[in-house]
């Protein structure tokens, strides 16, 4: 990717731990961390090509994602025969989602990106009990487990591919298609994110596509960042993690509008 990478100021290294602490409180109540941390990658080394940025991104990402999803498993049961199937579809199709970088601009998605963050926030404005106490509707033996596969092979291309928004529309997805509430949504979408994290990391790790120095610096802040989100999200519940979560996807929303408008 890039033979020579200049050393890193402290000035730098500063900004992006601030930067990661936030985005790892935010990423452990309802994902969307990739908001701020991939804005101040690029901000930060301009000059440097995407996949570069978004290996580093995923490096300080699943640290702090890992660490919520352990605290989020020792107080909310987990649904494995979601959760299994889910994992396994993401790691496989975050991995090509990871390749795909080096053939397609990311940018491609944005439009797309934007019309379903919309939709998303539409819905669960209008739905005031949506993922507050869980649905009578589940679904349950094969058609569990082919939703649960969908939502992690879709979501895990997307998250290896692009990534702003995974969180978020993980919880939602589990909330809408399978019945959850939002402290089961959010636990059940951490341990999808970290397999997403995890096969993106193995590809451009692979390929030298991680600028390590601040990656290890941003993991350490952003694992700081989700132990506090994760007690945060589990004292105060899917009402809050609900209104939180509509606040990220709003602001994802008037960050995708101003990237393209």
């Amino acid at each position: 990717m890039v033979e020579y990478l200049p050393e890193i100021s402290g000035q730098i290294l500063g900004a992006l731990a601030l930067g990661a602490f936030v985005a790892g409180l935010v990423d452990a109540v309802v994902g969307g961390g990739g908001l701020i941390q991939i804005p101040l990658l690029f901000g930060a080394f301009p000059e440097y090509p995407p996949a570069l940025l978004f290996g580093t991104n995923k490096v300080a990402s699943i640290v702090g994602t890992s660490s919520a999803a352990i605290q989020y498993a020792r107080r909310i049961k987990i649904e494995w025969p979601v959760a299994i199937p889910s994992v396994l579809a993401a790691l496989a199709f975050s991995w090509l989602g990871a390749r795909s970088v080096t053939l397609f601009p990311p940018e491609i998605l944005r439009p797309l990106v934007l019309v379903l963050l919309i939709a998303v926030a539409t819905y669960t404005f209008r739905r005031k009990d949506f993922g507050i106490q869980g649905s009578s509707h589940t679904q349950s033996g094969i058609r569990q487990t082919l939703t649960a596969v969908g939502i992690g092979a879709t979501l895990g291309f997307y998250d290896g591919f692009f990534g702003p928004g995974t969180g978020s529309f993980l919880i939602f997805a589990f909330v809408r298609f399978l019945g959850m509430d939002f402290l089961r949504g959010s636990v059940t979408a951490k341990l999808t994110n970290v397999a997403t994290n995890l096969a993106a990391i193995l590809f451009f790790a692979g390929a030298g596509a991680i600028i390590w120095e601040a990656a290890l610096t941003m993991a350490a802040a952003n694992l700081a960042g989700a132990l506090a989100g994760s007690r945060l999200a589990l004292k105060h519940g899917s009402q809050f993690i609900r209104r939180v979560f509509l606040l990220v996807v709003c602001a994802l929303i008037i960050k995708l509008c101003r990237d393209l408008f």
